[in-house]
């Protein structure tokens, strides 16, 4: 495992540009939506973005929401393994490490945890998400859970890192149509909205470093 690109992100993701870096792909017009919010009586959930280095170079792990489960108003849509703080939960992180076993089965000694991304708040489903960077020992086995999880999806940072890969289109979300939508192009997938805003932060740090 490469220490020197762990090392990297431990020093780097401290000083990360934010919300700047966040807002770039953030859906047109709906930039403040993602900062407003009432700290006291809002929900709140934890995610990781999960990275492990294969024979091929680094990778970053995403899920496919199960698109049937109806208690999910994000069904359907590709983000971070995560999900709601609960009252059992000692620390945020605790939460995310607990939602990376339960969804995917990557246990906690499995994760490295080398920081945090900046906070932002889902207006659609009312949760603020503390998302955080786990990078794991070895290429993970994946147990899914499969009421929440539909798949997992392994891509390659490096090819994420290409501009070509960040694009516009109109949405069908929900039967709303959604106007010049930014969003990063998964092979067919379409990453976009808050996991994409918190992907575009952390890719905004990584590209100062060379990925093989």
């Amino acid at each position: 495992m490469s220490k020197h690109f762990i090392d990297f992100l431990e020093a780097n993701l401290v000083n990360s540009r934010g919300a700047l870096a966040q807002d770039i792909m953030a859906p047109s017009g709906k930039h403040t939506m993602y900062r407003v919010y009432n700290e006291l009586t809002v929900k709140k959930a934890c995610v990781m973005a999960l990275l492990y280095e294969g024979e091929d170079g680094w990778h970053i792990l995403f899920i496919k929401r199960n698109s049937k489960n109806r208690n999910d108003k994000h069904k359907g849509q590709i983000s971070f393994p995560g999900g709601k703080l609960e009252a059992s939960d000692d620390s945020y992180l605790a939460c995310a490490l607990r939602e990376v076993e339960e969804e995917i089965g990557v246990s906690p000694e499995e994760v490295h945890v080398v920081g945090t991304l900046t906070k932002l708040y889902v207006f659609v489903s009312q949760f603020l998400v503390y998302p955080f960077v786990g990078v794991l020992k070895a290429k993970p086995h994946f147990d899914i859970q499969e009421e929440e999880v539909d798949h997992v999806i392994e891509f390659k940072l490096n090819q994420l890192l290409d501009p070509s890969r960040a694009k516009i289109k109109d949405l069908d979300v929900r039967g709303f149509l959604l106007k010049n939508v930014p969003y990063y192009d998964l092979d067919g997938e379409t990453l976009w909205g808050a996991t994409a805003m918190i992907t575009a932060e952390l890719l905004d740090v990584v590209r100062h470093y060379t990925i093989k």
